[in-house]
């Protein structure tokens, strides 16, 4: 086999191993290149720690282009739990350069009846609003932060050893790379939880929690239209994102959402929920990828109304090969993290999350968010490590999965709650959104806004962002390191004297 990584950390056979204890960082191995494992290169790159990443993917999607993976082509939207660590990477200005905020969003019957509104956040609480765009203008945007020697396409992970003084990946083109660590941010069918449950699973050391199979209570199809004739279609003008959410009747197990994105352009997404009708059930049973199967999809429901018109319009102004049918998936594993091995969540490929450590359903947009504070929250304690050791990667990444898992753990209600608000068609579910739009006191749902919003970890090896709004949010952990050297240099100078 070739190795493609540098000498830095030869393989545990040679004569020159590195010594077990060593000044110098880790080096971190990044399997998959979408928003999380990005996100964390950006980081381990401001951290001066060394790092690799490596997509199963042929290329990387050119930039300023529309991806060539119909399943990345959907719209998505980011809280402020995350929006100060792009402040702190200097990329807020340009994200913002392709969102629109998201303030408002109306619900509607099938028959455009207005069920409700929900509540506006407001920015000056709040600090940030919440926005809108493209996915993959974000990808393009994270992907030019990362040197190119640094990124390595057709690098498909077929196994991994690990031992006392590395861990050595093996991909399928028979090349190999070593570091010190290796992170796997590649989805929710992630080549490095299956490994890593395999080799746990033989070791009789795997809960068998992590062995159930992945519910899917809900199916997707998702795609965002070519610019669209102001006109026909004034919304798009606006500065704030229109968001419209029209939820079928109780015989339609169907929601369709619709959202305006800069470019005069809308991302429609049609959510279907499983086990009310026998038609819903037949789509999952015989659903593929493929185009084909997506546009028998669409005409079934061209004729479903929206505010601009009828759903068709959206899809013909939409290249087939930029649609995509995405699963909602729940399921939180237990195992994070083993030896030199951890899991982070990312929301790769489509505006539905599908992490490897966590999986949340989409209605509260917490996917790619927990991805990404997954990645800060990791190269905080990557950056912790020293000296470089096994004992004290053991114990970062040990330290990680405490300060994640109760947090994501957490948000498991409030998903599900969003999930039954929005996408639910059982007679419970409908009576508790009439509930929530009727006659739950706005205060009160202005309050569950705030409370969402308090989370907002940052990197502690970088300035911290300017506080904004007037929220008190939760207080940032300062980083052991550099506590540890200010008190060193502290002592050094007292003892000059």
């Amino acid at each position: 086999m070739n190795t493609i990584t540098d000498a830095h950390a030869p393989t545990s056979s040679g004569s020159d191993l590195p010594p077990l204890v060593t000044d110098r960082p880790p080096r971190v191995l990044i399997a998959g290149a979408g928003l999380g494992g990005l996100f964390l290169g950006i980081l381990l790159e401001k951290a001066g720690i060394p790092y690799e990443i490596f997509e199963r993917s042929a290329e990387p999607r050119p930039l300023g282009k529309l991806s060539p993976y119909p399943r990345m082509i959907a719209c998505m939207y980011i809280t402020p739990n995350i929006l100060p660590v792009f402040e702190q990477l200097g990329l807020l200005e340009e994200l913002m350069s392709f969102s629109k905020p998201a303030r408002v969003a109306t619900l509607y019957t099938n028959n455009l009846k207005v069920i409700g509104d929900a509540v506006p956040a407001s920015a000056d609480v709040i600090g940030y609003d919440r926005i809108l765009f493209s996915r993959p203008e974000l990808h393009d945007l994270l992907l030019k932060q990362i040197p190119s020697e640094k990124m390595h396409m057709s690098k498909k992970i077929v196994s991994f050893e690990q031992d006392d003084d590395g861990i050595t990946l093996a991909f399928g083109d028979n090349s190999t790379a070593r570091g010190d660590i290796l992170v796997g941010a590649d989805g929710a069918h992630s080549a490095v939880r299956k490994h890593l449950h395999e080799v746990l699973d033989k070791q009789g050391l795997l809960p068998k929690s992590d062995t159930k199979e992945m519910p899917k209570g809900y199916i997707s199809l998702v795609g965002t239209t070519d610019a669209l004739d102001p006109a026909i279609y004034p919304g798009v003008l606006k500065e704030d994102s229109e968001s419209y959410y029209v939820i079928g009747d109780k015989n339609t197990p169907y929601t369709w959402v619709t959202f305006c994105v800069p470019g005069n352009r809308i991302c429609w997404n049609v959510i279907i929920q499983l086990g009310i009708t026998e038609v819903a059930d037949e789509q999952f049973k015989t659903s593929d990828w493929v185009p084909q199967q997506n546009k028998k999809m669409m005409d079934s429901i061209r004729d479903f109304k929206t505010p601009y018109g009828i759903l068709g319009d959206l899809f013909d102004a939409t290249p087939l090969d930029r649609v995509s049918k995405v699963y909602f998936e729940d399921m939180l594993f237990d195992t994070w993290n083993h030896g030199r091995t951890i899991l982070i969540g990312d929301g790769k490929h489509t505006f539905f999350s599908s992490p490897p450590a966590h999986k949340l359903l989409p209605s509260s947009g917490a996917g790619a968010v927990n991805a990404m504070q997954d990645a800060v929250i990791l190269a905080n304690h990557l950056y912790d490590i020293k000296p470089t050791s096994f004992e004290n990667i053991k114990q970062a990444l040990g330290d990680y999965k405490e300060d994640r898992f109760d947090a994501i753990k957490d948000q498991y209600p409030q998903s599900h709650m969003s999930a039954k608000l929005i996408y639910g068609h059982t007679l419970l579910e409908r009576i508790f959104r009439y509930i929530i739009f009727n006659w739950m006191p706005k205060s009160i749902q202005m309050k569950q806004i705030e409370t969402s919003t308090v989370y907002r970890p940052q990197a502690n090896f970088l300035p911290q962002a300017p506080k904004r709004g007037t929220l008190e949010t939760i207080s940032q952990k300062p980083s052991r390191r550099n506590q540890k050297e200010h008190e060193e240099a502290k002592k050094r100078a007292a003892a000059a004297f």
